[in-house]
């Protein structure tokens, strides 16, 4: 779509949109009259931003800033001024208002920074319906006060928002998202999600309901509400008209309100100039949302959080990646750190690779300008099997069925284990272990399955602890000890309860052999027809000498024949019950035929003995 250029002439607009809500347009104009007049009430001074000057060398600090104000986990430690109480217009009812530490404290939901970028995927994957294409993840560099620093860009082409629509998703707790097949459902991801990645965010969007096109920038910026001493959360938003051959602004009140917002836009977001501003919208097309999180959040050593330059077609969390870096660490323990398991947790694309558990069809993950290849762990799995687990929902609910697919994972160390679980086909917890710690059984066993029954945690990175969750919990711990019991043998593992049976069968054969004078001989076999025991016994010069892969090989081979051996025992009895019901059904043959001949035999013998008489 060609940049719409902007008049010089300002005319006032009025709001049109699609929304259910009716007063949709009143609470928009009234949000944007109210924000006009504090910000005209307010001086607002120049801004100072951090500056970075690498990935791994801290960025310098700007006068009045503190690695405190700037690292996450510590920039809600900030000393409050005195507020001052509004007047309220006559019968006007007083509000809650909310402070801007409210949205640092609201943000420290998403304990994993990947967290908070899930969120604003899940946000594109829900324009799908809207006939969204893609979602571009990647790294920018901006300018602020003339030092470059990185950004996080997130672009999509879904439906977009219209001015109305994009002051809800500033505000707290609305959620339009109403379908049974969307991910979000709280109406707080977007804020907790950004405010989790940095300090600022800035967003654009382009959309057209009710046959009118509207661009529109909304900025959150918690520097700006810190460094200015707000009690009370501010967002700036302009809006234009751009269905025509201008962009005309959007005026809801005056003039002056409208310039207010633009104003406090240039002074605290990364553009500067109001061309560059509008600028932004080129790459967003007809219609769609980008939004660019800048002042990204530094660690305990005051480097940024984020890694970029690790890997150019990636990005990493910092903290994981150097430790996993840094440690010398064993061959397995090498082995797992390369498994996806384990990657998963500083590695943006291998994490993103099992977000979504079913492929998406045309829709596509760009991270970095290179698609995401989906991964379903369940085409991993080696002897793999489904069960069927049907959930006890409250009364009234619909009944439904859970799939869960279960079996061995391929080619990595056996402390990889655990259960994928989905919920509307986003991974909410992955490789769960249910099973006890230290205890072998289940070592290598991956399941994965979608629970839509039981509901997320606001941060998606668990499930609310309710009776469904935990009856899903002891199932899933029945499952692994089922699926272990009955295929554990087939990777070289002993079933449980397989050592104390074979002591058995070895105190029973040496009772037996003690019965029969020296030089007698029984041959075991007699005694176990469905297992062979070999005549030959391993001496223990040998037995030490083993491997211990020779042994597994011996012992699968072992247990094959063992299965195989039930397994023609199992025929020849079906063959055996197969022809004894077959000569019961001749015994009762021949019986019916002989009391036929008996009953034709009788009056032919009676004739013959009245002829004699004759």
């Amino acid at each position: 779509m060609p940049p719409k250029v902007e008049k010089e002439h300002l005319n006032v607009v009025d709001i049109a949109s699609s929304d259910d809500d009716g007063d949709a347009q009143t609470v928009a104009r009234k949000q944007a009259s109210s924000l006009g007049e504090r910000q005209l009430r307010r001086n607002i001074s120049s801004p100072e931003m951090p500056q970075s000057s690498g990935p791994i060398t801290p960025p310098a600090l700007p006068s009045g800033e503190t690695l405190d104000s700037r690292s996450f986990w510590k920039a809600g430690n900030y000393v409050i001024g005195p507020t001052s109480k509004p007047a309220l217009l006559e019968g006007a009812l007083e509000h809650a208002r909310v402070h801007p530490k409210f949205l640092h404290s609201n943000a420290t939901s998403h304990k994993w920074a990947f967290g908070a970028i899930a969120e604003l995927m899940d946000n594109a994957v829900d324009e799908i319906q809207h006939s969204a294409t893609f979602i571009k993840v990647d790294k920018i560099d901006i300018k602020m006060d003339n030092s470059p620093g990185p950004a996080l860009l997130f672009l999509d082409d879904g439906g977009g928002m219209d001015p109305v629509l994009l002051r809800k998703c500033m505000s707290l707790g609305y959620s339009s998202k109403k379908s049974n097949t969307t991910i979000g459902q709280y109406g707080n991801g977007f804020k907790t999600s950004t405010m989790r990645l940095g300090a600022d965010v800035i967003v654009f969007s382009r959309s057209t309901r009710a046959g009118k096109a509207t661009q529109s920038v909304g900025l959150l910026s918690y520097t700006f509400l810190r460094r200015t001493g707000q009690d009370d959360v501010i967002v700036p938003m302009i809006d234009f008209d751009i269905s025509g051959h201008w962009a005309e602004p959007i005026i809801y009140s005056t003039h002056d309100d409208w310039s207010s917002n633009l104003k406090t836009i240039l002074e605290w977001s990364p553009f500067s100039l109001k061309e560059d501003l509008l600028l932004q919208f080129d790459d967003i097309g007809p219609h769609g949302t980008k939004i660019i999180i800048y002042n990204l959040w530094l660690n305990d050593e005051g480097i940024y959080e984020l890694a970029f330059d690790d890997d150019d077609e990636d990005i990493r969390l910092r903290d994981e990646a150097l430790r996993e870096a840094t440690t010398k660490v064993l061959k397995k323990t090498v082995e797992l750190q390369s498994h996806i398991s384990y990657r998963l947790r500083y590695s943006l694309r291998a994490y993103a690779s099992m977000l979504y558990l079913r492929k998406f069809n045309n829709f596509q993950i760009i991270l970095r300008g290179k698609p995401v290849q989906q991964f379903n762990i369940a085409d991993e799995l080696q002897y793999p099997k489904v069960v069927t687990y049907k959930p006890q929902v409250a009364a009234g609910s619909k009944e439904c069925s859970v799939e869960t697919t279960i079996g061995f994972i391929k080619e990595t160390p056996t402390n990889v284990s655990g259960f994928n679980v989905y919920h509307k086909n986003r991974l909410i917890r992955p490789f769960w272990k249910v099973k006890s710690d230290g205890s072998m059984i289940g070592n290598g066993v991956v399941g994965v399955l979608e629970a839509d029954f039981i509901e997320p945690a606001h941060d998606k990175q668990d499930f609310e602890r309710s009776s469904l969750f935990v009856r899903l919990e002891n199932r899933l711990k029945q499952m692994v000890h089922e699926y272990w019991k009955g295929h554990c043998y087939l990777m070289g593992y002993q079933p449980p309860g397989f050592a104390a049976k074979q002591k058995k069968l070895l105190a029973n054969q040496h009772n037996n052999s003690s019965n029969f004078p020296a030089g007698g001989k029984q041959d075991s076999r007699d005694e176990q027809p469905g297992l062979d025991v070999p005549d030959v016994v391993m001496p223990e010069g040998d037995l030490a000498s083993t491997s211990v892969d020779q042994l597994c090989e011996e012992n699968i081979q072992l247990f094959m024949r063992c299965e195989e051996k039930a397994q023609k025992e199992a025929e020849l009895k079906q063959t055996i019950e197969e022809l004894e019901k077959g000569l019961e059904d001749m015994r009762k043959k021949c019986a019916h035929l002989s009391s036929l001949l008996e009953s034709k035999q009788e009056p032919f013998g009676t004739r013959n003995y009245n002829l004699h008489l004759m």
